[in-house]
């Protein structure tokens, strides 16, 4: 029988290396800490709880997201751009990793294997969120929807 030997594996970000339910939940508990004088009468687990649900798991992207945000608690000292502004320059600072993942990276590298991802979304963001997990060292290929001109 004649066997392939596998050379390469191929990782998705959001979801497979990127715990990003825990991430956006810790990125959007400090982001209610840092920013609280602005949100007046929204408690954090109000706010942390619709912005959750708004972001429906990513497929939402976040501009729409803090115009409802903004829109639904009368925001007055603080704009939707600000708010996005604030998510795209802080939220790599939240990344959670999946519980093993330097040591698969490891194994993997041991085994020989050539390693890449393979990700939808917008290019220095993904790519921060990347470097934030420590994974760009491991990398022998990053392919990024915005950067790739596809999706």
């Amino acid at each position: 029988m004649n066997q392939r030997k596998m050379k390469a594996v191929l990782f998705d970000l959001d979801g497979t290396l990127l715990d990003r339910d825990e991430s956006v939940r810790a990125f959007v508990g400090d982001q209610y800490i840092r920013l609280e004088r602005h949100f007046k009468g929204v408690s954090k687990a109000k706010y942390v709880e619709r912005f959750i649900k708004l972001d429906n798991h990513g497929y939402t992207w976040k501009d729409i997201v803090y115009q409802q945000l903004v829109k639904e608690f009368g925001y007055e000292t603080i704009t939707w751009e600000e708010l996005l502004e604030d998510y795209l320059e802080e939220f790599s600072t939240h990344c959670v990793p999946f519980p093993g993942l330097i040591e698969l990276m490891v194994e993997l590298k041991k085994r020989n294997k050539k390693i890449g991802i393979i990700s939808n979304g917008y290019g220095e963001f993904q790519l921060r969120n990347i470097q934030a997990l420590g994974l760009e060292q491991w990398m022998d290929c990053i392919l990024i929807s915005e950067t790739e001109d596809v999706r």
